[in-house]
């Protein structure tokens, strides 16, 4: 998601003539960029890029590999296109391999920069240097969008545990079809109607009569701050959530809370701390954390519409709560993980727990993370995962490592965020080995991306699709969810 950009609160001091014209052509270029129609289907439109580690050791050996690869607007790979391609890097690593790149050795670069001519696809093998703090990594032609991604390196130290109580992760019974639907409650204030096959509906009860059982909501903090999600509104708030969580329970459906702990949108970017707890030292904030999460459970339970499990943090594999819960803080990380998971658990010991990683075919990144929560005896249920394959691999990759992670860890593996792939995305997310399958969420649904209803903007109406009338309905009832 994209970062608020705020104006300087210091006065712009003179700059040269040199310095104008460059920042002038520069947001020239952005602004051409910016409004570039796509390429036509079967011409190169984009560069794309999949890093298989975004978390490194700073140690001046640890290495990651990234795939890159040229693609159509439609995301098919045009692996005959050739394109003179540069490579960016801010940060200390640096490009020790390019493969495909005739004479790496004699390419153009400095000491940030590579020249390549691409065909189609290559893969770079990016080595870490010593220093603690995050790489950014981009890849520019002049005809194409760019492609980048950000990795942070950490330095490990003495693992200490959050608890010595030993842990017996609880199973999830039954299977898992659901969906967050978040925005619902701003389509619905914008006078959206809902309706499958003429009729008119409730989503949520359209949702569960076609083979859905379970619904994800994410709740921030204080979302109408001016910085917030829903700046004087307050969508994704307690309140919000409260109401929507009435209806869920009343469809007779299971819910899955998505705690961001932020006034914003928190993943592997952004985590930023709730407005309301900045300032406060690590204990304060430990508590504040604590009391948060049990006073949101607490209301939810007092209206009986307890959350039947909960994340403690949205793809965290970078931490949450900066920067006191950075991953180069991974003491401090699993403390405040901890304070969530007791805060759910002193409400309702029952409710599952789910840790959610974005990168769902990066297995390195995914054990990075769960090998060193393990080490702090971080106690929790289900392995949730994002997965995109524009940027997070390939199906296969997905699978390789769903299956890794079931035969590594005691805890069931989910995806816990999808859109595309229905099918396939849901075959690999009940067929994980040794029992450990929960099943899926596809994110947003209703507003965006594949959605499971058509928009019709002219008469304010969602439309139930062949997704929600055909291909959900077939998921259901192959992988017997009740």
């Amino acid at each position: 998601m994209l970062k608020h950009i705020q104006p300087s609160r210091y006065q712009l001091k003179p700059i040269s003539l040199l310095t104008f014209l460059l920042l002038f052509s520069l947001t020239a270029i952005k602004a051409q960029n910016r409004f570039r129609k796509p390429a036509p289907p079967g011409m190169p439109n984009e560069i794309q890029i999949t890093p298989y580690k975004t978390t490194m050791i700073a140690n001046g050996k640890d290495e990651a590999l990234i795939n890159i690869k040229i693609i159509d607007s439609k995301g098919d790979s045009l692996p005959a296109v050739k394109e003179l391609v540069t490579f960016h890097i801010k940060g200390d690593a640096t490009i020790t391999f390019i493969k495909n790149a005739m004479g790496f050795e004699t390419l153009p670069h400095t000491d940030s920069t590579w020249q390549a001519n691409l065909t189609g696809s290559c893969q770079i093998i990016l080595q870490a240097g010593r220093t603690r703090g995050p790489i950014y990594f981009k890849v520019t032609a002049d005809t194409l969008w760019p492609g980048s991604t950000e990795i942070h390196t950490v330095q490990l130290g003495i693992a200490h545990a959050v608890t010595h109580d030993k842990y017996i992760p609880q199973r999830v019974k039954g299977k898992i079809l659901g969906a967050d639907i978040s925005f619902l409650p701003q389509l619905e204030s914008r006078g959206m109607k809902f309706s499958d096959n003429g009729v008119p509906g409730d989503a949520i009860e359209i949702m569960k009569a076609h083979g859905f059982n379970y619904i994800r909501l994410r709740i921030f903090n204080q979302p109408a701050n001016p910085k917030g999600y829903s700046p004087g509104k307050g969508l994704c708030d307690l309140e919000h959530t409260k109401e929507m969580a009435k209806r869920i329970k009343a469809a007779g459906m299971k819910f899955l809370l998505d705690f961001h702990y932020s006034d914003y949108w928190a993943d592997p970017q952004q985590q930023n701390k709730p407005a309301a707890w900045v300032g406060e030292d690590f204990t304060t904030l430990k508590k504040s954390l604590y009391d948060y999460t049990v006073n949101v459970m607490q209301q939810l339970n007092d209206q009986g519409t307890t959350p039947d499990m909960v994340q403690v943090g949205n793809e965290i594999n970078h931490g949450m709560v900066w920067p006191e819960g950075e991953i180069n803080n991974l003491d401090s990380l699993a403390q405040l993980i901890y304070e969530g998971v007791k805060g759910v658990k002193a409400v309702s010991p029952s409710t599952k727990i789910m840790l959610h990683i974005a990168l769902g075919g990066q297995n390195p990144e995914a054990r990075f993370f769960l090998d060193n929560m393990k080490k702090r005896n971080v106690p929790f249920d289900v392995i949730g995962l994002s997965y995109y394959p524009k940027w997070h691999g390939t199906p296969t990759d997905l699978k390789n490592n769903m299956a890794d992670l079931a035969k590594r860890y005691p805890q069931q593996v989910m995806v816990a965020e999808y859109s595309q792939l229905k099918y396939e995305v849901n075959d690999i997310a009940f067929h994980v080995p040794d029992n450990k399958a929960v099943g899926s969420f596809i994110w947003e649904p209703i507003g965006s991306w594949e959605g499971i209803f058509d928009r019709d903007d002219k008469n304010k109406e969602f439309k139930a699709n062949n997704f929600m009338d055909v291909v959900y309905p077939e998921i259901a009832k192959k992988y017997d969810v009740k």
